[in-house]
């Protein structure tokens, strides 16, 4: 029995023809990958390798002029801002469109779902499992969707408050400078390490033991390995690696938030899409999410998430694709009358952050009141 509950005017067969449009438009994008789309991720990895090595030894190489301080500051800086964007985009760009089997159609041995391991503390298959599976099936749902709050701030009306959302000014802060560590642990329920059936302990205990195994790899890679080339000067490239990574952290927050918590962005409850069908999920994820304009580099390091919509409409597109589609989708909800989400960064974020501070408090209303 559908039991769908969508604030939106359209009716049921409205909706079901907004569905084929979408999957036509995925479709003839999907007919159309070739050579120019699979020499677009190739480039990006080695502009990203060649980053990443000219950063470490810029880095390394700034030792050598530590007696001049200005030079040496200079130097740091810049190896320091250039892993941070090659973090960025080996993190936004390559690695998490890969794990979404976005370039899977290429068959390439490298390129591919099932074998990409990327630079982060979380293993690639407990991502895939708790952002392609849980997220992207439930976005917005409270109580299915884990990334509404990711467990620890309130930032809809729908949650009820309690007095620990106080600290969610401070935790939100907390939780930018180490989402790295927090997207590697969310697969887990850590609630079921001590409580529940043996199959639920062994299980979130497999999984514990594999994030604290692929995080040792990091952490010896970017805060031993790296460092100790420095020999007596650890502590400075220690130094620069905890910066890249924090860089990194904090832009890859800021574009999540902004996609899924601004103004305008609608949580739904369990109940509010028993028995959707495709077409009703496609509104909901148009509904739950929000972009980001900007330039074409702002795109690329955003890994083009600041297409969520068209993410979210079309997550295994490769995300090349997705500044061509916007303006079709956004055209189409204008013919059907639905709200497409898009505003500068400046906005996005303003209205995230204030929801996060004002939802600390009791009440508080963040429902879109959208006249759809």
């Amino acid at each position: 029995m559908i039991a769908i509950s969508l604030p939106i005017k359209l009716n049921e067969a409205e909706i079901e023809e907004f569905g084929k449009e979408i999957d036509a438009i995925y479709e003839e994008v999907k007919a159309s990958l070739g050579t120019r789309d699979a020499q677009y991720i190739k480039r990006l990895i080695k502009t990203e390798r060649a980053l990443s090595f000219v950063a470490r030894w810029t880095i390394l190489g700034s030792l050598f002029f530590i007696a001049d301080w200005n030079v040496f500051l200079c130097l740091i800086g810049t190896g320091t801002f250039l892993l941070g964007l090659a973090k960025i985009l080996e993190n936004m760009e390559i690695g998490h469109n890969v794990l979404h089997g976005q370039w899977d159609w290429m068959r390439d041995a490298e390129i591919n779902s099932t074998v990409w391991e990327w630079d982060h503390a979380c293993p690639s298959d407990q991502w895939k499992h708790s952002h392609n599976v849980v997220h992207h099936t439930w976005a917005n749902v409270l109580g299915k969707d884990y990334d509404v709050g990711y467990g620890v701030l309130r930032i809809t009306d729908k949650q009820r408050w309690r007095k620990r959302y106080l600290l969610n000014p401070i935790l939100n802060v907390v939780l930018a400078v180490n989402f790295e560590w927090g997207i590697g642990i969310h697969d887990i329920n850590l609630k079921r390490l001590f409580i529940g059936s043996s199959e639920q302990l062994t299980h979130n205990r497999l999984l514990l033991k594999r994030f604290g195994q692929k995080a040792l790899r990091q952490s010896l890679k970017d805060y031993v390995v790296w460092p100790a080339l420095a020999g007596p000067f650890f502590l400075y490239v220690l130094l620069a690696n905890i910066t890249a990574n924090i860089m990194r952290n904090l832009w890859t927050n800021l574009i999540i938030f902004c996609g899924h918590f601004p103004d305008g962005v609608y949580v739904f409850k369990k109940s509010d899409v028993e028995g959707e069908t495709r077409a009703h999920w496609y509104v909901r994820q148009l509904l739950a999410s929000a972009n980001i304009r900007g330039s074409k580099l702002f795109h690329i390091l955003t890994g083009q998430l600041s297409h969520q919509i068209e993410h979210h409409l079309f997550p295994d597109m490769p995300s090349n694709r997705y500044p061509e589609v916007a303006p079709r989708v956004q055209a189409l909800c204008a013919r059907y009358g639905l709200p497409y989400n898009c505003a500068s960064l400046w906005r996005q974020y303003a209205t995230t952050t204030w929801k996060i501070w004002r939802l600390s408090l009791p009440g508080g209303k963040t429902s879109p009141a959208a006249n759809i």
